[in-house]
């Protein structure tokens, strides 16, 4: 995975970096092994808080790579057959799995997007919990440009950012938002000069919080998209039940009251 994506884990924080900057980190079939592997491995990863996802280079990611859609026309329902044939307890074929993975990702997931981020880049930043963006920063669901439809989870995530009309005037038309109105539209959280460098220090912030209820409140907003009211109220009640009187809620408490940081441990 190490010519495709770079990882380093340091005081909780996972800095998860794509590494093919010379095809503005496209996504290949060595890219989607890497992206599965990464975000699986983070699944897990004792110790880890928060991740910042980023692309090196010019490019968060500039989507599939372009040789893939000759054989994708060529291919037909060959290929289609496989995109409906193997799926992942959560719903997902491979090329889903690779971005639905990081929604899964027990802790916040923050992109940080320079460059462009189109088609399943895209889709990728959409899954991360927080989106930052350099006010140049081009998005764009531009399957349509290739005759085809967002297929590697976009419609899930689209619907819990935008208005319904807005993802179809996105979705139908492929055009590219830029930072200022990425934000207003609800597909970007921050517009900063230098998105990984405010995502780190978010990240290292969130990584000072207790990490059993920040992981809790991941499992809750991500319930919250689908779960009728009384279910969200239930788990709530549920949550805060697990937290009360634990070592790191008390350690938060004592922390507070005694006016210094705490010193959280990662069970």
């Amino acid at each position: 995975m190490d010519d495709r994506i770079k990882l380093e884990i340091r005081d909780g924080v996972a800095d998860v970096r794509l590494a093919r900057a010379d095809k503005m980190n496209a996504l290949d079939d060595a890219m989607f092994d890497a992206l599965i592997g990464t975000g699986e491995r983070l699944k897990t990863e004792r110790g880890v808080r928060a991740v910042v996802l980023s692309g090196e280079g010019g490019a968060f990611c500039a989507g599939l790579d372009t040789a893939n859609f000759g054989a994708m026309a060529a291919g037909g329902q060959q290929i289609g057959k496989l995109l409906t044939k193997e799926r992942t307890p959560g719903g997902a074929n491979r090329a889903q799995h690779a971005v639905m993975v990081w929604r899964e990702v027990p802790v916040p997931v923050i992109a940080a997007i320079q460059g462009v981020a189109f088609g399943g880049g895209c889709q990728l930043a959409l899954a991360c919990d927080l989106r930052f963006v350099t006010p140049e920063a081009r998005l764009s669901v531009m399957e349509i440009k290739w005759g085809l439809v967002p297929d590697m989870g976009g419609l899930v995530l689209l619907r819990g950012l935008v208005r319904d009309d807005l993802a179809r005037e996105l979705v139908w038309t492929g055009r590219q938002v830029a930072g200022e109105e990425a934000r207003a539209l609800g597909l970007a959280s921050r517009v900063c000069a230098d998105p990984r460098g405010e995502a780190l220090a978010f990240a290292q912030e969130l990584a000072g919080r207790n990490p059993d209820a920040i992981r809790a409140g991941k499992r809750l907003l991500n319930l919250a998209a689908d779960a009728d009211q009384a279910e969200i109220l239930l788990q709530e009640s549920l949550e805060q039940t697990a937290l009360l009187g634990t070592p790191n809620q008390i350690e938060a408490v004592m922390a507070n009251l005694q006016k210094r940081a705490p010193v959280f441990s990662d069970r």
